[in-house]
């Protein structure tokens, strides 16, 4: 057996295939916040999360109008997008919320709580946390011992910081698809 891989390499940045960068812009840019690094005409744009080069690059070089993957067929699953305190990931709960964008999914890992929708061009998109790994749920043999439970969207929204937040009508609840 080979030596694992060094504990510090890290995930870089993911190109995505777009249709249109103005729409992938509007999503990634508009509604998430990401911040745009560079534009290259409607072909490619990078956009990053406080000033690195890139954290997603977004291109129309082979897909340039065209329609996303069949289901079925191999490609991403869905890129996850990781915010450093539960307050930033109510946030971006709070994001989607006001941009209409519905959830597929919304789950509690034990380890992570998450968000799971798709972006203009169906791309899975997954929004989480991680907590402290001192609070990661094991077994009696201290083997990692992850779950998936339906996430307490509304919990969750309480947790956002204390920064003024937009009003939210008493009775707008996430809108969560049906798998």
């Amino acid at each position: 057996m080979s030596a694992p891989i060094n504990p510090g390499v890290r995930i870089g940045h993911v190109h995505l295939k777009v249709a249109d960068i103005d729409r992938a812009l509007a999503f990634y840019c508009g509604v998430l916040g990401f911040e745009l690094m560079q534009r290259i005409g409607p072909q490619a744009a990078f956009i990053s999360a406080g000033g690195y080069h890139h954290h997603i690059g977004l291109n129309t070089w082979e897909s340039r109008g065209g329609p996303p993957p069949p289901e079925g067929t191999t490609g991403l699953y869905h890129l996850a997008i990781l915010y450093p305190t539960r307050a930033q990931l109510a946030d971006a709960l709070r994001r989607l919320i006001e941009a209409n964008i519905p959830l597929d999914g919304a789950s509690d890992h034990g380890v992570s709580e998450a968000l799971y929708l798709r972006d203009p061009d169906e791309n899975g998109v997954e929004l989480y946390w991680d907590r402290p790994q001192e609070q990661w749920p094991r077994t009696a043999d201290g083997q990692l011992a992850m779950f998936t439970h339906r996430l307490d969207l509304m919990g969750l929204l309480k947790a956002a910081d204390a920064s003024p937040q937009p009003q939210m009508a008493e009775a707008a609840a996430p809108n969560v698809r049906d798998p």
